[in-house]
Protein backbone atom coordinates (compact mmCIF):
# COMPACT_ATOMS: atom_id res chain seq x y z
CA UNK A 1 0.00 0.00 0.00
CA UNK A 2 1.23 3.50 -0.80
CA UNK A 3 2.31 5.14 2.44
CA UNK A 4 3.77 8.26 0.88
CA UNK A 5 0.49 10.16 1.22
CA UNK A 6 -0.29 11.75 4.62
CA UNK A 7 -2.03 9.23 6.86
CA UNK A 8 -4.45 9.56 9.73
CA UNK A 9 -4.27 7.04 12.54
CA UNK A 10 -6.53 6.07 15.39
CA UNK A 11 -6.69 3.32 17.99
CA UNK A 12 -9.72 1.03 17.69
CA UNK A 13 -10.74 -2.52 18.37
CA UNK A 14 -10.87 -4.94 15.42
CA UNK A 15 -13.33 -7.79 15.75
CA UNK A 16 -11.64 -11.15 16.44
CA UNK A 17 -8.23 -9.45 16.62
CA UNK A 18 -8.12 -6.94 19.45
CA UNK A 19 -6.86 -3.40 19.85
CA UNK A 20 -5.17 -2.05 16.71
CA UNK A 21 -3.81 1.19 15.34
CA UNK A 22 -5.76 1.93 12.17
CA UNK A 23 -4.03 4.07 9.52
CA UNK A 24 -5.99 5.75 6.75
CA UNK A 25 -4.45 7.22 3.61
CA UNK A 26 -5.56 7.94 0.06
CA UNK A 27 -5.23 4.34 -1.13
CA UNK A 28 -6.76 2.39 1.73
CA UNK A 29 -6.54 1.14 5.30
CA UNK A 30 -3.83 -0.67 7.25
CA UNK A 31 -3.58 -1.73 10.86
CA UNK A 32 -1.12 -3.15 13.41
CA UNK A 33 -1.55 -4.33 17.01
CA UNK A 34 -1.70 -1.32 19.32
CA UNK A 35 0.85 -2.86 21.71
CA UNK A 36 3.64 -2.75 19.09
CA UNK A 37 6.18 0.10 18.98
CA UNK A 38 5.57 2.13 15.80
CA UNK A 39 9.27 1.83 14.95
CA UNK A 40 8.77 -1.93 14.70
CA UNK A 41 5.80 -1.60 12.35
CA UNK A 42 7.39 -3.36 9.35
CA UNK A 43 8.48 -6.45 11.31
CA UNK A 44 5.14 -6.54 13.06
CA UNK A 45 3.25 -6.50 9.77
CA UNK A 46 5.23 -9.51 8.55
CA UNK A 47 4.47 -11.45 11.75
CA UNK A 48 0.88 -10.25 11.99
CA UNK A 49 0.15 -11.03 8.34
CA UNK A 50 0.62 -14.74 8.93
CA UNK A 51 -2.47 -14.75 11.14
CA UNK A 52 -4.81 -12.08 9.74
CA UNK A 53 -4.93 -9.48 7.00
CA UNK A 54 -3.24 -6.19 7.84
CA UNK A 55 -4.47 -3.90 5.06
CA UNK A 56 -7.09 -3.41 2.40
CA UNK A 57 -7.10 -1.04 -0.56
CA UNK A 58 -10.14 1.06 -1.35
CA UNK A 59 -10.16 -0.58 -4.78
CA UNK A 60 -10.94 -3.83 -2.94
CA UNK A 61 -13.63 -2.30 -0.71
CA UNK A 62 -17.17 -2.41 -2.07
CA UNK A 63 -19.05 -0.96 0.92
CA UNK A 64 -18.67 0.68 4.33
CA UNK A 65 -21.47 0.58 6.91
CA UNK A 66 -21.97 2.30 10.24
CA UNK A 67 -23.71 -0.29 12.45
CA UNK A 68 -23.96 1.62 15.70
CA UNK A 69 -23.70 0.23 19.21
CA UNK A 70 -22.89 -3.46 19.60
CA UNK A 71 -20.42 -6.05 20.86
CA UNK A 72 -16.92 -6.59 19.51
CA UNK A 73 -15.81 -10.21 19.68
CA UNK A 74 -13.22 -10.58 22.43
CA UNK A 75 -14.58 -7.54 24.29
CA UNK A 76 -18.12 -8.75 24.89
CA UNK A 77 -18.23 -7.17 28.32
CA UNK A 78 -18.19 -3.73 26.71
CA UNK A 79 -20.42 -2.37 23.98
CA UNK A 80 -18.79 -0.21 21.34
CA UNK A 81 -19.80 1.92 18.40
CA UNK A 82 -18.91 0.07 15.21
CA UNK A 83 -18.43 0.42 11.50
CA UNK A 84 -17.89 -2.41 9.02
CA UNK A 85 -15.57 -2.40 6.01
CA UNK A 86 -16.82 -4.85 3.36
CA UNK A 87 -14.18 -6.02 0.92
CA UNK A 88 -12.86 -9.08 -0.83
CA UNK A 89 -9.68 -11.05 -1.30
CA UNK A 90 -8.49 -12.20 -4.69
CA UNK A 91 -7.91 -15.89 -5.28
CA UNK A 92 -4.50 -17.46 -5.64
CA UNK A 93 -4.95 -18.11 -9.37
CA UNK A 94 -6.97 -16.90 -12.34
CA UNK A 95 -9.74 -19.47 -11.84
CA UNK A 96 -10.29 -18.66 -8.16
CA UNK A 97 -13.39 -16.64 -7.27
CA UNK A 98 -13.22 -13.53 -5.13
CA UNK A 99 -13.73 -14.26 -1.42
CA UNK A 100 -15.75 -11.77 0.62
CA UNK A 101 -14.06 -10.31 3.70
CA UNK A 102 -15.50 -8.25 6.54
CA UNK A 103 -13.62 -6.05 9.01
CA UNK A 104 -15.59 -4.73 11.99
CA UNK A 105 -13.95 -1.87 13.89
CA UNK A 106 -15.18 -0.57 17.23
CA UNK A 107 -14.61 2.55 19.35
CA UNK A 108 -15.98 3.47 22.75
CA UNK A 109 -16.58 7.06 21.69
CA UNK A 110 -19.51 7.57 19.31
CA UNK A 111 -18.21 10.84 17.87
CA UNK A 112 -14.72 9.46 17.18
CA UNK A 113 -16.16 6.34 15.52
CA UNK A 114 -18.54 8.37 13.36
CA UNK A 115 -15.81 10.81 12.34
CA UNK A 116 -13.49 8.00 11.21
CA UNK A 117 -16.33 6.32 9.34
CA UNK A 118 -17.12 9.61 7.56
CA UNK A 119 -13.48 9.98 6.50
CA UNK A 120 -13.39 6.45 5.08
CA UNK A 121 -16.72 7.01 3.34
CA UNK A 122 -15.39 10.23 1.78
CA UNK A 123 -12.42 8.31 0.38
CA UNK A 124 -14.77 5.69 -1.02
CA UNK A 125 -16.73 8.33 -2.90
CA UNK A 126 -13.55 9.21 -4.78
CA UNK A 127 -13.56 5.79 -6.45
CA UNK A 128 -14.54 6.64 -10.02
CA UNK A 129 -16.74 4.66 -12.37
CA UNK A 130 -18.82 2.87 -9.75
CA UNK A 131 -22.51 2.61 -10.72
CA UNK A 132 -25.32 4.16 -8.70
CA UNK A 133 -28.40 2.93 -10.56
CA UNK A 134 -28.81 -0.38 -12.35
CA UNK A 135 -31.58 -2.01 -14.34
CA UNK A 136 -31.60 -5.74 -13.54
CA UNK A 137 -33.27 -8.62 -15.40
CA UNK A 138 -33.52 -11.98 -13.64
CA UNK A 139 -34.28 -15.14 -15.61
CA UNK A 140 -35.96 -17.45 -13.06
CA UNK A 141 -35.74 -20.62 -15.17
CA UNK A 142 -32.22 -20.40 -16.56
CA UNK A 143 -29.68 -23.17 -16.00
CA UNK A 144 -31.09 -25.39 -13.29
CA UNK A 145 -33.75 -22.87 -12.35
CA UNK A 146 -31.45 -20.95 -10.01
CA UNK A 147 -31.75 -17.48 -11.49
CA UNK A 148 -33.90 -16.08 -8.69
CA UNK A 149 -31.77 -17.74 -5.99
CA UNK A 150 -28.60 -16.38 -7.57
CA UNK A 151 -29.97 -12.84 -7.41
CA UNK A 152 -30.99 -13.33 -3.76
CA UNK A 153 -27.37 -14.26 -3.00
CA UNK A 154 -25.81 -11.17 -4.59
CA UNK A 155 -28.57 -8.60 -3.94
CA UNK A 156 -27.27 -7.79 -0.41
CA UNK A 157 -23.92 -6.76 -1.91
CA UNK A 158 -25.62 -4.12 -4.05
CA UNK A 159 -27.69 -2.96 -1.08
CA UNK A 160 -24.59 -2.55 1.13
CA UNK A 161 -22.83 -0.66 -1.67
CA UNK A 162 -25.79 1.75 -1.93
CA UNK A 163 -26.41 0.77 -5.54
CA UNK A 164 -30.06 1.21 -6.48
CA UNK A 165 -31.42 -1.71 -8.50
CA UNK A 166 -34.65 -1.87 -10.44
CA UNK A 167 -35.33 -5.60 -10.78
CA UNK A 168 -37.55 -7.32 -13.33
CA UNK A 169 -38.03 -11.09 -13.10
CA UNK A 170 -38.70 -12.12 -16.69
CA UNK A 171 -41.97 -13.93 -17.28
CA UNK A 172 -41.46 -15.17 -20.83
CA UNK A 173 -39.04 -15.33 -23.70
CA UNK A 174 -38.35 -11.88 -25.11
CA UNK A 175 -39.58 -10.10 -21.97
CA UNK A 176 -36.30 -8.23 -21.40
CA UNK A 177 -36.02 -7.55 -25.14
CA UNK A 178 -39.47 -5.98 -25.22
CA UNK A 179 -38.80 -3.73 -22.21
CA UNK A 180 -35.48 -2.46 -23.53
CA UNK A 181 -36.69 -1.94 -27.08
CA UNK A 182 -39.74 -0.01 -25.89
CA UNK A 183 -37.83 2.06 -23.31
CA UNK A 184 -37.02 5.60 -24.31
CA UNK A 185 -33.44 6.84 -24.40
CA UNK A 186 -34.34 9.25 -21.62
CA UNK A 187 -35.36 6.32 -19.43
CA UNK A 188 -32.20 4.38 -20.20
CA UNK A 189 -30.01 7.36 -19.35
CA UNK A 190 -31.20 7.20 -15.74
CA UNK A 191 -29.24 3.94 -15.38
CA UNK A 192 -25.49 3.42 -15.25
CA UNK A 193 -25.82 -0.13 -16.50
CA UNK A 194 -28.06 -3.06 -17.35
CA UNK A 195 -27.52 -6.42 -15.67
CA UNK A 196 -28.62 -9.88 -16.80
CA UNK A 197 -28.90 -12.50 -14.05
CA UNK A 198 -28.97 -15.63 -16.14
CA UNK A 199 -27.08 -17.24 -18.98
CA UNK A 200 -25.74 -16.23 -22.36
CA UNK A 201 -29.26 -16.37 -23.81
CA UNK A 202 -30.64 -13.70 -21.49
CA UNK A 203 -27.62 -11.50 -22.16
CA UNK A 204 -28.24 -11.93 -25.89
CA UNK A 205 -31.82 -10.81 -25.34
CA UNK A 206 -30.67 -7.71 -23.45
CA UNK A 207 -28.05 -6.98 -26.11
CA UNK A 208 -30.53 -7.17 -28.97
CA UNK A 209 -33.15 -5.16 -27.08
CA UNK A 210 -30.64 -2.35 -26.72
CA UNK A 211 -29.06 -2.43 -30.16
CA UNK A 212 -32.04 -3.32 -32.36
CA UNK A 213 -33.21 0.26 -32.79
CA UNK A 214 -30.21 2.19 -31.47
CA UNK A 215 -27.22 0.94 -33.45
CA UNK A 216 -27.59 2.70 -36.78
CA UNK A 217 -25.21 1.32 -39.35
CA UNK A 218 -25.25 0.59 -43.08
CA UNK A 219 -25.55 -3.07 -43.88
CA UNK A 220 -22.47 -5.04 -44.86
CA UNK A 221 -22.55 -6.44 -48.41
CA UNK A 222 -25.01 -9.21 -49.18
CA UNK A 223 -23.58 -12.47 -50.59
CA UNK A 224 -25.38 -11.93 -53.91
CA UNK A 225 -23.96 -8.43 -54.21
CA UNK A 226 -20.46 -9.75 -53.78
CA UNK A 227 -21.14 -12.23 -56.57
CA UNK A 228 -22.32 -9.55 -58.97
CA UNK A 229 -20.30 -6.50 -57.99
CA UNK A 230 -16.65 -5.73 -58.47
CA UNK A 231 -15.83 -4.52 -54.99
CA UNK A 232 -12.81 -2.26 -55.38
CA UNK A 233 -12.70 -1.55 -51.65
CA UNK A 234 -13.43 -4.86 -49.89
CA UNK A 235 -14.06 -3.11 -46.58
CA UNK A 236 -16.74 -0.89 -48.09
CA UNK A 237 -20.05 -1.59 -46.39
CA UNK A 238 -22.84 -1.11 -48.89
CA UNK A 239 -26.03 0.61 -47.90
CA UNK A 240 -29.06 -1.51 -48.68
CA UNK A 241 -31.90 0.50 -50.17
CA UNK A 242 -34.05 0.00 -47.06
CA UNK A 243 -31.26 0.34 -44.49
CA UNK A 244 -32.56 3.68 -43.26
CA UNK A 245 -35.39 1.69 -41.72
CA UNK A 246 -33.12 -0.82 -40.03
CA UNK A 247 -35.13 -0.76 -36.83
CA UNK A 248 -38.27 -1.63 -38.78
CA UNK A 249 -36.63 -4.56 -40.57
CA UNK A 250 -36.11 -6.68 -37.49
CA UNK A 251 -37.63 -10.09 -37.36
CA UNK A 252 -40.84 -10.59 -35.48
CA UNK A 253 -40.50 -11.37 -31.79
CA UNK A 254 -41.71 -14.93 -32.31
CA UNK A 255 -38.81 -15.48 -34.74
CA UNK A 256 -36.17 -13.69 -32.70
CA UNK A 257 -36.25 -15.64 -29.49
CA UNK A 258 -36.90 -19.28 -28.72
CA UNK A 259 -39.66 -19.74 -26.19
CA UNK A 260 -38.14 -20.41 -22.78
CA UNK A 261 -41.21 -20.12 -20.63
CA UNK A 262 -43.81 -22.81 -20.08
CA UNK A 263 -45.05 -24.47 -23.22
CA UNK A 264 -48.30 -23.07 -24.50
CA UNK A 265 -47.73 -19.67 -22.91
CA UNK A 266 -48.59 -16.94 -25.37
CA UNK A 267 -46.20 -14.09 -25.95
CA UNK A 268 -47.51 -10.79 -24.71
CA UNK A 269 -47.72 -7.85 -27.10
CA UNK A 270 -45.03 -5.20 -26.94
CA UNK A 271 -45.79 -3.16 -23.84
CA UNK A 272 -45.30 0.54 -23.32
CA UNK A 273 -42.42 1.00 -20.90
CA UNK A 274 -43.97 4.06 -19.31
CA UNK A 275 -47.36 2.38 -18.83
CA UNK A 276 -46.41 -1.20 -17.97
CA UNK A 277 -42.94 -1.13 -16.46
CA UNK A 278 -42.83 2.15 -14.58
CA UNK A 279 -39.39 3.22 -15.76
CA UNK A 280 -40.19 6.91 -15.84
CA UNK A 281 -39.18 8.89 -12.72
CA UNK A 282 -39.13 12.51 -11.70
CA UNK A 283 -35.37 12.59 -12.25
CA UNK A 284 -35.79 11.23 -15.76
CA UNK A 285 -38.27 13.96 -16.60
CA UNK A 286 -35.56 16.52 -15.92
CA UNK A 287 -33.61 15.36 -18.95
CA UNK A 288 -33.91 17.57 -21.99
CA UNK A 289 -35.71 16.07 -24.95
CA UNK A 290 -33.03 17.17 -27.39
CA UNK A 291 -30.61 14.96 -29.25
CA UNK A 292 -28.11 14.95 -26.38
CA UNK A 293 -30.25 12.34 -24.57
CA UNK A 294 -30.03 9.85 -27.43
CA UNK A 295 -28.47 6.50 -26.57
CA UNK A 296 -26.21 5.24 -29.34
CA UNK A 297 -23.44 2.67 -29.57
CA UNK A 298 -20.59 2.62 -28.93
CA UNK A 299 -20.71 4.97 -25.94
CA UNK A 300 -18.54 5.50 -22.88
CA UNK A 301 -21.08 5.50 -20.06
CA UNK A 302 -23.57 2.62 -20.38
CA UNK A 303 -22.21 -0.76 -19.37
CA UNK A 304 -23.77 -4.20 -19.49
CA UNK A 305 -23.19 -6.88 -16.90
CA UNK A 306 -23.83 -10.58 -16.37
CA UNK A 307 -24.27 -12.45 -13.11
CA UNK A 308 -23.92 -16.09 -14.18
CA UNK A 309 -26.79 -18.49 -13.59
CA UNK A 310 -27.00 -20.26 -16.95
CA UNK A 311 -26.04 -23.60 -18.43
CA UNK A 312 -22.76 -22.52 -20.02
CA UNK A 313 -21.97 -18.89 -19.11
CA UNK A 314 -19.24 -18.65 -21.75
CA UNK A 315 -19.33 -14.84 -21.84
CA UNK A 316 -18.71 -14.52 -18.10
CA UNK A 317 -15.87 -17.08 -18.07
CA UNK A 318 -14.24 -15.47 -21.11
CA UNK A 319 -14.41 -11.97 -19.64
CA UNK A 320 -13.66 -12.62 -15.95
CA UNK A 321 -11.89 -15.99 -15.97
CA UNK A 322 -14.27 -17.53 -13.44
CA UNK A 323 -17.91 -18.56 -13.28
CA UNK A 324 -18.93 -17.11 -9.94
CA UNK A 325 -21.90 -14.83 -9.12
CA UNK A 326 -20.10 -13.07 -6.25
CA UNK A 327 -17.07 -12.26 -8.40
CA UNK A 328 -19.27 -10.93 -11.22
CA UNK A 329 -21.35 -8.86 -8.78
CA UNK A 330 -18.16 -7.30 -7.37
CA UNK A 331 -16.94 -6.45 -10.87
CA UNK A 332 -20.21 -4.58 -11.37
CA UNK A 333 -20.20 -2.78 -8.01
CA UNK A 334 -16.56 -1.75 -8.40
CA UNK A 335 -17.31 -0.33 -11.85
CA UNK A 336 -14.92 -2.48 -13.87
CA UNK A 337 -15.03 -1.75 -17.58
CA UNK A 338 -13.84 -3.41 -20.76
CA UNK A 339 -14.89 -3.00 -24.37
CA UNK A 340 -16.40 -5.97 -26.14
CA UNK A 341 -16.72 -6.71 -29.84
CA UNK A 342 -20.14 -7.71 -31.09
CA UNK A 343 -21.05 -9.71 -34.20
CA UNK A 344 -23.72 -8.10 -36.35
CA UNK A 345 -25.66 -10.78 -38.22
CA UNK A 346 -27.73 -9.61 -41.18
CA UNK A 347 -30.21 -12.14 -42.55
CA UNK A 348 -30.96 -11.66 -46.22
CA UNK A 349 -33.03 -14.81 -46.72
CA UNK A 350 -34.78 -17.15 -44.32
CA UNK A 351 -35.17 -19.89 -46.93
CA UNK A 352 -33.91 -20.08 -50.53
CA UNK A 353 -37.37 -19.30 -51.93
CA UNK A 354 -38.42 -16.62 -49.43
CA UNK A 355 -38.56 -12.92 -50.22
CA UNK A 356 -37.40 -11.18 -47.07
CA UNK A 357 -36.64 -7.74 -45.77
CA UNK A 358 -33.15 -7.78 -44.25
CA UNK A 359 -33.21 -8.34 -40.50
CA UNK A 360 -30.46 -7.78 -37.96
CA UNK A 361 -29.36 -9.74 -34.90
CA UNK A 362 -26.35 -9.37 -32.63
CA UNK A 363 -24.19 -11.93 -30.86
CA UNK A 364 -21.59 -11.29 -28.17
CA UNK A 365 -19.84 -14.66 -28.12
CA UNK A 366 -20.64 -17.04 -30.94
CA UNK A 367 -22.58 -17.58 -34.16
CA UNK A 368 -22.75 -21.22 -35.26
CA UNK A 369 -24.36 -23.26 -38.02
CA UNK A 370 -24.66 -26.98 -38.79
CA UNK A 371 -23.82 -29.05 -35.71
CA UNK A 372 -24.14 -26.01 -33.41
CA UNK A 373 -27.47 -24.89 -34.85
CA UNK A 374 -28.90 -28.41 -34.95
CA UNK A 375 -28.08 -29.01 -31.27
CA UNK A 376 -29.91 -25.85 -30.19
CA UNK A 377 -32.87 -26.61 -32.46
CA UNK A 378 -33.14 -30.20 -31.24
CA UNK A 379 -32.73 -29.22 -27.58
CA UNK A 380 -35.95 -27.22 -27.71
CA UNK A 381 -37.84 -30.53 -27.72
CA UNK A 382 -36.24 -31.54 -24.44
CA UNK A 383 -36.39 -28.45 -22.25
CA UNK A 384 -37.85 -30.56 -19.48
CA UNK A 385 -34.43 -32.20 -19.11
CA UNK A 386 -32.75 -28.96 -18.04
CA UNK A 387 -29.07 -28.36 -18.94
CA UNK A 388 -28.53 -32.10 -19.53
CA UNK A 389 -30.57 -31.76 -22.71
CA UNK A 390 -27.47 -30.38 -24.44
CA UNK A 391 -25.53 -33.57 -23.70
CA UNK A 392 -28.39 -35.69 -25.01
CA UNK A 393 -29.09 -33.67 -28.15
CA UNK A 394 -25.36 -33.17 -28.80
CA UNK A 395 -24.87 -36.94 -28.87
CA UNK A 396 -27.96 -37.38 -31.02
CA UNK A 397 -26.89 -34.77 -33.59
CA UNK A 398 -23.33 -36.12 -33.62
CA UNK A 399 -24.55 -39.64 -34.45
CA UNK A 400 -26.71 -38.28 -37.27
CA UNK A 401 -23.55 -36.67 -38.71
CA UNK A 402 -25.30 -34.25 -41.03
CA UNK A 403 -23.23 -32.18 -43.45
CA UNK A 404 -24.59 -29.17 -45.35
CA UNK A 405 -23.71 -27.70 -48.72
CA UNK A 406 -22.74 -24.06 -48.31
CA UNK A 407 -20.56 -21.31 -49.70
CA UNK A 408 -18.70 -18.96 -47.39
CA UNK A 409 -16.93 -15.77 -48.40
CA UNK A 410 -14.64 -14.09 -45.89
CA UNK A 411 -12.55 -10.96 -45.80
CA UNK A 412 -8.87 -11.77 -45.72
CA UNK A 413 -6.91 -10.37 -42.78
CA UNK A 414 -3.15 -10.05 -42.90
CA UNK A 415 -1.43 -10.19 -39.53
CA UNK A 416 1.30 -7.60 -39.09
CA UNK A 417 2.51 -8.34 -35.57
CA UNK A 418 5.47 -10.63 -35.08
CA UNK A 419 3.55 -12.35 -32.30
CA UNK A 420 0.57 -13.05 -34.57
CA UNK A 421 0.15 -16.04 -36.85
CA UNK A 422 0.73 -15.20 -40.51
CA UNK A 423 -2.06 -16.00 -42.91
CA UNK A 424 -1.07 -17.63 -46.16
CA UNK A 425 -2.95 -15.72 -48.84
CA UNK A 426 -4.04 -16.69 -52.30
CA UNK A 427 -6.36 -19.66 -51.82
CA UNK A 428 -9.70 -20.34 -50.25
CA UNK A 429 -8.05 -23.30 -48.48
CA UNK A 430 -5.98 -20.87 -46.38
CA UNK A 431 -5.49 -22.11 -42.81
CA UNK A 432 -3.67 -20.80 -39.79
CA UNK A 433 -0.65 -22.92 -38.87
CA UNK A 434 -0.35 -24.68 -35.54
CA UNK A 435 -0.88 -22.45 -32.54
CA UNK A 436 2.29 -20.81 -31.31
CA UNK A 437 2.58 -21.52 -27.57
CA UNK A 438 3.93 -17.98 -27.13
CA UNK A 439 0.87 -16.33 -28.66
CA UNK A 440 -0.75 -13.60 -26.61
CA UNK A 441 -3.86 -14.84 -24.84
CA UNK A 442 -6.41 -12.20 -23.84
CA UNK A 443 -5.90 -11.27 -20.17
CA UNK A 444 -6.59 -8.38 -17.82
CA UNK A 445 -5.24 -5.11 -19.28
CA UNK A 446 -4.62 -6.90 -22.57
CA UNK A 447 -2.41 -4.76 -24.81
CA UNK A 448 -4.25 -5.98 -27.92
CA UNK A 449 -7.67 -4.91 -26.60
CA UNK A 450 -6.56 -1.76 -24.77
CA UNK A 451 -4.17 -0.46 -27.41
CA UNK A 452 -5.17 1.23 -30.66
CA UNK A 453 -6.02 -0.93 -33.64
CA UNK A 454 -3.68 -1.06 -36.64
CA UNK A 455 -6.21 0.64 -38.83
CA UNK A 456 -9.92 1.23 -38.89
CA UNK A 457 -12.58 2.29 -41.26
CA UNK A 458 -15.18 4.71 -39.99
CA UNK A 459 -18.67 4.22 -41.33
CA UNK A 460 -20.94 7.05 -42.33
CA UNK A 461 -22.76 6.89 -38.99
CA UNK A 462 -19.62 7.01 -36.86
CA UNK A 463 -19.31 3.37 -35.82
CA UNK A 464 -16.12 1.60 -36.77
CA UNK A 465 -14.78 -1.77 -37.76
CA UNK A 466 -11.07 -2.43 -37.41
CA UNK A 467 -8.83 -4.34 -39.73
CA UNK A 468 -5.21 -5.34 -39.81
CA UNK A 469 -3.55 -3.97 -42.92
CA UNK A 470 -4.90 -1.45 -45.36
CA UNK A 471 -8.29 -1.79 -46.97
CA UNK A 472 -6.88 -1.68 -50.47
CA UNK A 473 -4.68 -4.71 -49.68
CA UNK A 474 -7.55 -6.88 -48.44
CA UNK A 475 -9.78 -9.10 -50.51
CA UNK A 476 -12.66 -11.55 -50.28
CA UNK A 477 -11.76 -15.25 -50.30
CA UNK A 478 -14.16 -18.16 -50.63
CA UNK A 479 -14.67 -21.67 -49.33
CA UNK A 480 -17.30 -23.94 -50.81
CA UNK A 481 -18.29 -27.51 -50.02
CA UNK A 482 -20.04 -29.71 -47.46
CA UNK A 483 -19.64 -28.58 -43.88
CA UNK A 484 -20.42 -30.32 -40.60
CA UNK A 485 -20.28 -26.97 -38.84
CA UNK A 486 -19.59 -23.30 -39.43
CA UNK A 487 -18.70 -21.24 -36.38
CA UNK A 488 -17.67 -17.66 -35.75
CA UNK A 489 -16.18 -16.92 -32.34
CA UNK A 490 -16.30 -13.29 -31.26
CA UNK A 491 -14.38 -14.14 -28.07
CA UNK A 492 -12.57 -17.26 -26.89
CA UNK A 493 -15.88 -18.82 -25.69
CA UNK A 494 -14.24 -20.48 -22.70
CA UNK A 495 -16.53 -22.61 -20.60
CA UNK A 496 -16.28 -25.44 -18.12
CA UNK A 497 -16.40 -28.09 -20.85
CA UNK A 498 -14.02 -26.25 -23.17
CA UNK A 499 -11.49 -24.66 -20.78
CA UNK A 500 -9.49 -23.00 -23.56
CA UNK A 501 -12.60 -22.13 -25.55
CA UNK A 502 -13.06 -22.53 -29.28
CA UNK A 503 -10.09 -20.26 -30.04
CA UNK A 504 -7.67 -19.91 -27.14
CA UNK A 505 -6.14 -16.64 -28.30
CA UNK A 506 -9.29 -14.82 -29.42
CA UNK A 507 -9.44 -11.33 -27.95
CA UNK A 508 -12.34 -9.45 -26.42
CA UNK A 509 -11.95 -6.25 -28.41
CA UNK A 510 -9.67 -6.46 -31.43
CA UNK A 511 -12.31 -6.06 -34.16
CA UNK A 512 -12.04 -9.62 -35.52
CA UNK A 513 -14.06 -12.80 -35.75
CA UNK A 514 -12.51 -16.26 -35.76
CA UNK A 515 -14.24 -18.22 -38.51
CA UNK A 516 -14.01 -22.01 -38.02
CA UNK A 517 -15.12 -24.21 -40.93
CA UNK A 518 -15.32 -27.94 -40.29
CA UNK A 519 -15.66 -29.79 -43.59
CA UNK A 520 -17.32 -33.16 -44.00
CA UNK A 521 -15.09 -35.88 -42.59
CA UNK A 522 -15.41 -39.37 -41.07
CA UNK A 523 -17.28 -39.49 -37.79
CA UNK A 524 -14.21 -40.58 -35.73
CA UNK A 525 -12.24 -37.60 -37.04
CA UNK A 526 -14.98 -35.20 -36.07
CA UNK A 527 -15.20 -36.84 -32.64
CA UNK A 528 -11.45 -36.29 -32.17
CA UNK A 529 -11.91 -32.61 -33.07
CA UNK A 530 -14.75 -32.25 -30.53
CA UNK A 531 -12.77 -34.13 -27.90
CA UNK A 532 -9.81 -31.78 -28.26
CA UNK A 533 -12.13 -28.88 -27.43
CA UNK A 534 -12.56 -30.35 -23.95
CA UNK A 535 -8.83 -30.64 -23.23
CA UNK A 536 -6.78 -27.75 -21.92
CA UNK A 537 -3.66 -27.07 -23.98
CA UNK A 538 -4.75 -29.04 -27.05
CA UNK A 539 -5.34 -27.57 -30.51
CA UNK A 540 -8.78 -28.51 -31.88
CA UNK A 541 -8.08 -26.52 -35.07
CA UNK A 542 -5.06 -28.56 -36.15
CA UNK A 543 -6.84 -30.88 -38.60
CA UNK A 544 -6.79 -31.03 -42.37
CA UNK A 545 -10.60 -30.79 -42.48
CA UNK A 546 -10.71 -27.65 -40.30
CA UNK A 547 -10.23 -24.16 -41.70
CA UNK A 548 -9.56 -21.27 -39.33
CA UNK A 549 -9.75 -17.71 -40.62
CA UNK A 550 -9.28 -14.50 -38.66
CA UNK A 551 -11.59 -12.10 -40.41
CA UNK A 552 -13.52 -8.89 -40.06
CA UNK A 553 -16.57 -10.13 -41.96
CA UNK A 554 -17.93 -13.16 -43.79
CA UNK A 555 -20.93 -14.19 -45.88
CA UNK A 556 -22.82 -17.47 -45.88
CA UNK A 557 -25.19 -19.05 -48.43
CA UNK A 558 -26.97 -22.41 -48.18
CA UNK A 559 -29.74 -23.77 -50.40
CA UNK A 560 -31.96 -25.77 -48.08
CA UNK A 561 -35.00 -24.77 -46.06
CA UNK A 562 -33.91 -25.94 -42.60
CA UNK A 563 -30.97 -23.60 -42.16
CA UNK A 564 -30.72 -22.54 -38.50
CA UNK A 565 -28.06 -20.60 -36.62
CA UNK A 566 -27.05 -20.61 -32.99
CA UNK A 567 -26.49 -17.03 -31.80
CA UNK A 568 -25.29 -17.07 -28.17
CA UNK A 569 -27.51 -20.09 -27.59
CA UNK A 570 -30.57 -18.60 -29.32
CA UNK A 571 -32.10 -19.92 -32.55
CA UNK A 572 -32.09 -17.84 -35.70
CA UNK A 573 -33.35 -19.26 -39.00
CA UNK A 574 -31.41 -18.03 -42.03
CA UNK A 575 -29.96 -19.53 -45.20
CA UNK A 576 -28.21 -16.36 -46.37
CA UNK A 577 -26.37 -14.07 -43.97
CA UNK A 578 -23.56 -11.57 -43.68
CA UNK A 579 -21.72 -11.35 -40.37
CA UNK A 580 -19.29 -8.61 -39.39
CA UNK A 581 -17.38 -7.69 -36.24
CA UNK A 582 -18.33 -4.35 -34.69
CA UNK A 583 -15.23 -3.29 -32.83
CA UNK A 584 -15.78 -2.36 -29.16
CA UNK A 585 -19.50 -1.82 -29.70
CA UNK A 586 -20.46 -2.28 -26.04
CA UNK A 587 -18.84 -1.93 -22.62
CA UNK A 588 -19.01 -4.70 -20.05
CA UNK A 589 -18.71 -4.68 -16.25
CA UNK A 590 -15.59 -6.86 -16.28
CA UNK A 591 -11.81 -6.61 -16.26
CA UNK A 592 -10.85 -9.50 -18.54
CA UNK A 593 -9.58 -12.90 -17.43
CA UNK A 594 -7.01 -12.54 -14.65
CA UNK A 595 -3.40 -13.39 -15.47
Amino acid sequence: MDTSAPALSSTLFLDRVGEVVLCLNSTGLSWIPASIDPEETFCCQMMFHSEVETEIRFSDVYAVEFTGLGLINGHNSTEMYRFVVHGFQRGKNSTSPYVLSTYTFGHRDSHACQELFDQINACMKLQVGRPKNLLVFVHPKCGKGNGRKTWEVVAPLFSRAKVTTKVTVTQRAGHAYDILKSSTDRELRSFDGIIAVGGDGLFNEVLNGLLSSRHKAPYPPAPTRLNTTDVKDPLQLHVYEDSKNVSNSLTSHSDIFVETALKGEDREPLLSASESHGLATSEQESFCSDQSTAVSFPNDWLRLGIIPAGSTDAIVISTTGVRDPITSALHIILGKKISLDVAQVVRWKTTPSSIDTPSVRYAASFAGYGFYGDVIKESEKYRWMGPSRYDFTGTKVFLEHRAYEAEIGFLEAKAVDADDETLVAGTHQTRLPRRNPNKRVCLTKCSVCVGPTKSSQTLTNGSSCSSDGHAEDSRWLRSKGRFLSVGAAVISCRNERAPDGLVVDAHLSDGFLHLILVKDCPRPSYLWHLTKLTRRGSNPLDFSFVEHHKTQAFTFVANHDSSVWNLDGELFQACQVTVRACHGLINLFAAGPEA
